[in-house]
């Protein structure tokens, strides 16, 4: 069975937690069966005296903690709802000392909620943390339509990008994770029917059977991805033996690596302005400025609040940044919350127990800024300013445009200087900024 989304690894009752298009066979006859828009509604918590929106207190540190304003991580949540194939149609935030422990918001928010239904007629709520089985359970009842976290959010888009056999085990092993716990509120129909002849039975032996073949079902995955660790190990044994040194892109999801990865490699690489555009990791061979080989890898994207199960399950691919020589941290200049981008990859490679790693940061998609004068940027010339305060107080920094291919000659020279102890001392400088891109 493929990987598709939730609905394929789950009961009846579970079914249409996420919803996906395509075709279906009823009564032996093909129909389509891509489902209308989801119309979504989004919901997220702002922490007083916190400043930023999540679950504090029983998250994993895998985000961007309180430097997100609830409003920012709103828009990126609307564009991984934009991501999955729904319409956003609202949104709200309430800042609560802590997120309610039975409905994650207030009874009078949840009141809000509930009347807005009627007005834009939303199809689905989305919140911005990842609400527990019972929050789940209980929203549903009190909104009577479909509930969503991000983790979810997240799961779904993962399952419906990953293409290799590698990247559907992990996201089928995220998805089964995710699921075990939320299993027993999908019989509550039968729960409330306790007491009654000829219910209790069924209800408790479905759940049981259902417990059983979802853990089953991990049981086999990890085993599966256990197998292909192995492989990987044995594959970066033998590349060590080359002595072939290691680049591998982090960043941001959508901060622009596959368009890097393409312009330094010239692999094919799929490129969309999409979240999550690419989850496969990549590896090529490319030939620095020296002469000098080294593979250039490519791994997932990062996210604030990236999910657990998700690091857990991908750490097959993830390992490939702990055999790495060197970091590229790619970031997307342009966007108004970088600096918070660049400090959730910070977090999550100290999660990973890469954080030492030698780095070099790329400030991608300069070739969006405009000149003081408005008309666009005709090169790194026109940024000569920036340039040179970088080389002063970020050394390690270097503008670029992956797409024009501005900056990516210094940046390859500077690679091969922090690799090769043999590349001349007269190499080693910095060019002069401001020249042309």
């Amino acid at each position: 069975m493929e990987s598709g989304s939730l609905h394929d690894l789950t009961p009846s009752p579970l079914r249409g937690i996420l919803s996906s298009g395509g075709e279906a066979v009823i009564a032996n006859r093909l129909h389509p069966t891509a489902e209308p828009e989801e119309r979504a509604y989004l919901v997220a918590v702002e922490l007083k005296g916190g400043g930023g929106s999540g679950r504090a207190t029983d998250r994993p540190a895998l985000s961007a903690g309180g430097r997100w304003d609830p409003q920012s991580s709103l828009e990126e949540l609307a564009l991984l709802a934009e991501t999955a194939g729904a319409c956003v149609v609202g949104r709200a935030v309430q800042r609560l000392q802590r997120p309610h422990p039975a409905h994650y918001v207030g009874s009078g928010k949840l009141a809000e909620i509930k009347a807005e239904r009627g007005r834009i007629r939303y199809t689905l709520v989305i919140f911005d943390d990842e609400l527990t089985p019972s929050q789940q359970r209980n929203l549903e009842d009190a909104l009577q339509v479909k509930v969503l976290d991000r983790t979810a959010l997240i799961l779904d888009i993962f399952a419906r990008r990953a293409r290799t056999r590698e990247g559907r085990l992990q996201v089928d092993l995220a998805q089964a994770q995710y699921l075990l716990p939320r299993l027993a509120g999908q019989w509550s129909h039968l729960e409330r029917l306790e007491g009654h002849i000829g219910t209790r039975g069924p209800g408790e032996t479905q759940l049981e059977t259902d417990r059983r073949l979802v853990r089953t079902k991990i049981g086999r995955l990890k085993k599966q991805l256990e197998a292909v660790r192995r492989q990987r190990a044995l594959y970066r044994r033998r590349r060590a033996r080359t002595g072939v040194p290691v680049v591998a892109l982090v960043g941001y999801t959508n901060a622009g690596k596959s368009t890097l990865m393409r312009a330094l490699s010239g692999a094919d690489v799929f490129v969309e302005d999409l979240l999550f555009a690419t989850l496969d990791p990549l590896t090529r061979r490319i030939v620095l400025p020296g002469g000098h080989r080294v593979l250039l890898t490519d791994t997932v994207g990062f996210i604030q609040k990236l999910p657990t199960q998700l690091v857990a399950a991908f750490r097959a691919t993830l390992e490939e940044l702990s055999e790495a020589d060197l970091l590229l941290h790619v970031v997307d200049i342009t966007h108004p919350n970088a600096a918070e981008q660049s400090e959730a990859v910070e977090r999550t490679l100290a999660e990973l127990e890469v954080a030492d790693k030698p780095r070099l940061t790329v400030l991608n998609k300069v070739d969006r800024l405009a000149r003081r004068d408005g008309s666009p940027l005709r090169g790194l010339g026109d940024l000569a300013e920036y340039e040179l305060s970088l080389s002063v107080h970020r050394p390690d920094a270097y503008l670029i445009s992956a797409l024009q291919g501005w900056g990516l000659e210094e940046v390859m020279a500077r690679i091969e200087e922090v690799l090769f102890e043999e590349v001349s001392a007269a190499g080693r400088e910095r060019p002069a900024a401001g020249r042309a891109g």
